[in-house]
């Protein structure tokens, strides 16, 4: 595999590094360290790059997309984490979108996409349930047909940011006869629409980021089913491999080793000298990047099947493995450097203050960060789950 640019692949990087900082919204970059996002600033470099035309660099040009190369992506994910820009939502554009633009009516498509590129409509996802969250197949939320609608019951949970949301594409039991994977269909529901509840989950780390959803007698319009009805563990197989490619983050986490290379040359251990000193810890670092590289490898071979129209198989499981334990991992070494300056109590004097007088700057969000990657390994389908789908997709066991 030849990773050096030819002479048009370094002018597209100038190009993206070049509008990036020209573009980025200068205040979201505090705010997305400090974890103070609301509804707009979610959306506010999304609709810079909707503006632009690079909002869905991995759609279908006819639907959207931007017709980049899998090199010119990995340039965009790149320089998206060299200037630790906001994170897009996936939900809509890496999520339902792909399932709309490939198992969608012509009605859906027309209906749906535009909005999600603009920015318009905010989705979340409605999968895990209490009791069905690795084993998804088990899930008891039902939808009965009532002729030209849907009546929905049931409850959904980690919600993620369902309390901005304006639409949510939901898996929901149609025939409760059939087999765990059979009878189950793939249905998008109006948020607003009456009999539905989004209850706050507050995690660890202090933060409202998930959610549970109740769906009580919930009215919904055939037409808003997205293939046939008891096939939407088809759709659901689909955005799930999507977004565990996604979940990698190869780039941001390639991000995230050099900003802790930067903090051990900084860090003093007990004696006074920069934690990069100490051969144990910096051995640490060395496997950490040993991992990266190798993932990084895979997520490009991956690029490349997208790009001749295959797309991701058993690999997703792969990169979703390994792309977590390395984001699991750095947060721990983050938080083994700062030591007792990360303890949850030194957060903000008086109470609900942002000031941080004990320690170093970054100090404060070593332990929110730690806590909050622990989930990591658990959402998309839990992390031994996919050991599973390896070992009978490619082992054959």
């Amino acid at each position: 595999m030849n990773l050096d640019f030819s002479p048009e692949e370094t002018a597209f990087r100038d190009e993206v590094r070049s509008f990036i900082d020209d573009h980025f919204p200068a205040h979201l970059r505090e705010k997305t360290s400090r974890d103070e996002m609301d509804r707009e600033d979610f959306l506010a470099w999304h609709k810079v790059l909707f503006k632009k035309g690079w909002v869905a660099p991995a759609w279908p040009v006819e639907y959207g997309g931007t017709g980049w190369t899998p090199t010119q992506r990995y340039i965009w994910a790149e320089e998206n984490a060299r200037a630790e820009t906001t994170p897009l939502l996936p939900f809509g554009l890496s999520m339902v979108g792909p399932v709309i633009y490939t198992f969608g009516t012509p009605e859906q498509k027309q209906r749906f996409l535009p909005r999600i590129l603009s920015g318009e409509d905010w989705w979340c996802q409605g999968y895990s349930e209490p009791g069905a969250g690795s084993d998804l197949a088990g899930l008891r939320t039902t939808a009965v047909r009532q002729g030209d609608k849907y009546v929905l019951n049931g409850q959904k949970t980690w919600t993620t940011l369902g309390q901005f949301a304006d639409w949510g594409f939901f898996l929901c039991r149609t025939d409760p006869d059939a087999k765990k994977q059979e009878g189950i269909s793939f249905i998008l529901v109006d948020m607003k629409t009456p009999g539905i509840t989004v209850r706050p989950i507050i995690t660890l780390d202090g933060s409202h980021e998930v959610n549970d959803v109740f769906l009580d007698n919930v009215e919904v319009p055939v037409e808003n089913l997205v293939g046939q009805e008891n096939k939407g563990w088809t759709c659901a197989k689909f955005l799930l491999a999507h977004e565990r490619s996604g979940i990698a983050g190869v780039a941001r986490s390639k991000k995230g080793v050099q900003r802790l290379k930067e903090l051990a040359r900084a860090e003093l251990a007990g004696d006074g000298t920069p934690l990069v000193s100490d051969s144990a810890y910096r051995r640490k670092i060395a496997e950490l990047e040993v991992d990266l590289a190798a993932l990084e490898y895979t997520e490009l071979r991956v690029l490349a099947n997208e790009q001749a129209g295959r797309g991701p198989g058993v690999e997703s499981s792969l990169l979703k493995i390994k792309g977590t334990e390395i984001q699991q991992r750095l947060t721990e070494l983050v938080l083994e450097a700062v030591g007792e300056y990360a303890a949850p109590d030194f957060r903000g004097f008086p109470p609900d203050s942002n000031e941080f007088p004990i320690g170093p700057s970054y100090a404060p969000r070593a332990a929110p960060a730690y806590f909050n990657m622990r989930k990591t390994s658990i959402y998309g389908g839990s992390n031994e789950i996919q050991r599973n789908i390896i070992a009978k997709m490619v082992l054959g066991l």
